[in-house]
């Protein structure tokens, strides 16, 4: 009996034969390519403009439009802020001469309301000049110089102002030669006996008159002009209600070569000299050294 030989015996050997050492496989690396230069990146597009996206044409719509809103700015300036008066007389001469063109400010004595904390609300005080409606015809402005105001007692003498019985330095007063009037310049009268004066005012004066002194009431002022013996001021028609003073002037923007002061007739000279030229006329018609002067 022949002795078989395990199959499993003889195929040990061959577990444990040695194995053939393979290489091991090499990963070839990615072909890398050259860098590009960076490209700059496009500008963003820009927003439109108001007024590219509305775009107006230039035209006659544009030209009204922007006339308008002038317009409406210098109504609103001439209307709330200042003024232009012409002055018509010698009142308040040698202050203000006539021709002489103003601008008066509006908003000083406009009564204080909201914006009392930021513009320069104040009561007219002595010595300021005023602008106001006319107390016996409103319409109509007049300009005269605050020499009252209210609690203070006045009188004339000799046409020198007294005030709470000191006379006034008014450097600003003119007293040109006039007829002597006792009305004009003792003021206040005791006996009326001017006619130019109105009546009414005379026998109402005589409730504010004490001990020869006229006392000013509260809410009014008494005003006089410069030119003491040519002025119709307080003395002839009352005092000047506070609702009616409008503003004060601030500067001359213009004056017109007009007469003003006294009219003396001319005398005949025998000077000689040489007509003047055209230019020369042009530029004589007007008092180039009174524009832009503060009114004081």
């Amino acid at each position: 009996m022949t002795r078989r030989t395990p199959i499993l015996a003889a195929a040990a050997p061959l577990a444990h034969a040695p194995q053939p050492e393979l290489e091991p496989a090499t990963r070839k690396s990615p072909q890398t390519l050259p860098e590009s230069p960076p490209q700059p990146h496009p500008p963003l597009p820009e927003a439109p403009t108001p007024a590219a996206r509305n775009p107006l044409p230039y035209g006659p719509l544009q030209t009204m439009t922007s006339t308008l809103r002038f317009l409406v700015g210098i109504i609103f300036v001439f209307t709330f802020i200042v003024q232009p008066f012409r002055i018509p007389s010698t009142s308040m001469y040698p202050t203000l001469k006539v021709g002489d063109f103003l601008l008066v400010n509006k908003i000083t004595f406009a009564p204080a309301g909201h914006w009392s904390w930021l513009l320069p609300y104040r009561a007219p005080r002595d010595g300021d000049i005023v602008i106001f409606h006319f107390p016996e015809n409103p319409p109509e402005y007049v300009i005269k110089r605050v020499i009252g105001s209210p609690g203070d007692y006045l009188h004339l003498h000799h046409g020198f102002v007294f005030r709470d019985g000191h006379q006034v330095s008014e450097p600003y007063a003119a007293y040109l030669p006039a007829v002597p009037d006792r009305f004009r310049d003792d003021f206040p009268a005791v006996t009326y006996n001017y006619p130019g004066a109105d009546y009414h005012w005379w026998l109402r004066m005589q409730h504010y008159v004490h001990h020869g002194q006229l006392d000013v009431p509260a809410r009014r002022y008494f005003v006089l002009g410069d030119n003491r013996n040519d002025s119709r001021d307080s003395r002839y028609w009352g005092f000047v209600p506070r609702r009616n003073i409008v503003g004060r002037p601030l500067l001359i923007y213009f004056s017109l070569r007009e007469p003003s002061g006294p009219a003396f007739p001319a005398l005949p000279n025998d000077k000689l000299g040489q007509k003047t030229g055209y230019f020369a006329g042009l530029l004589n018609f007007a008092r180039w050294n009174r524009v832009f002067q503060i009114v004081h």
